[in-house]
């Protein structure tokens, strides 16, 4: 645990959904908002200084995918791929020469665990895809013996909505949670990099107005969204919470 606040990365161009983003990972990290910083890297490049005044950074999710053709990008989502690869660098760089002072450390969720495993040398491709709502997840016997998995249950439920994913963890990372529709989960590179396929943040309520934010933007038919909504609302998602928390207090300020 450091000093500095840690940093909420918002990569979502909607800005509704991205505060309500924001205000789920504070409430699940139980940080006020000196604690929690925030950046909207849609809309601005990443400051120069991020990994002298931050101690750790929360990736958001994100509408776009790693596996969208480059030639189909726009200059934006090609900044923000690289300015999220810069963040992972940074990890993997301070935690491999143990810099001095508390090296910082990143949770990438949905979107940014394939920007991640791309970088990495992995395979991300739309062969994985979830349907919008609540999953099963397993922890692998690794994910137990994690320090911020291990306290979770063994199976618990989380909320998903992606088009893309993959199916081994990439070269150097160790698989922490699986379910058979997305074989990854969840991984660690190193100690201080993390990243899962599901969103660890949102209550079941900020997720069905997530998804009514999405519900023309193909994770579901449209018409459906009353009795997906419902599913999501009648889930007990308790654990990905335990799971913010436990990166706070290992990574946030003291």
């Amino acid at each position: 645990m450091g000093t500095a606040p840690l940093l909420y990365v918002c990569v979502r161009p909607q800005q509704g959904a991205a505060a309500a983003e924001y205000e789920s990972f504070r409430a699940a990290t139980r940080l006020d908002r000196a604690q929690l910083a925030q950046h909207d890297l849609v809309r601005d490049a990443l400051p120069a200084d991020a990994f002298e005044r931050y101690s750790g950074f929360l990736v958001g999710g994100s509408p776009f995918n790693v596996t969208d053709p480059e030639s189909s990008k726009t200059p934006v989502q090609r900044r923000l791929e690289a300015d999220l690869e810069r963040i992972a660098g940074a990890v993997l760089e301070a935690d491999r020469t143990d810099a001095a002072g508390d090296p910082v450390a990143a949770l990438f969720t949905c979107y940014g665990i394939g920007v991640v495993s791309r970088m990495l040398g992995g395979e991300v491709s739309r062969a994985y895809p979830e349907d919008t709502g609540p999953v099963a997840i397993d922890l692998t016997a690794d994910g137990e013996a994690d320090p911020l998995f291990g306290p979770l249950a063994r199976r618990f439920t989380a909320v998903t909505a992606h088009k893309e994913g993959s199916g081994v963890v990439p070269p150097t990372a160790t698989l922490l949670a699986e379910n058979d529709a997305c074989p990854v989960q969840a991984y660690r590179v190193g100690t201080r990099l993390y990243a899962t396929q599901f969103h660890p943040e949102p209550t079941p309520r900020a997720f069905t107005e997530r998804m009514a934010v999405y519900r023309d933007d193909g994770y579901f038919a449209a018409e459906d969204y009353d009795v997906l909504a419902g599913r999501v609302l009648a889930a007990s998602v308790t654990e990905p919470v335990r799971l913010l928390r436990g990166f706070a207090r290992a990574f946030g300020p003291a």
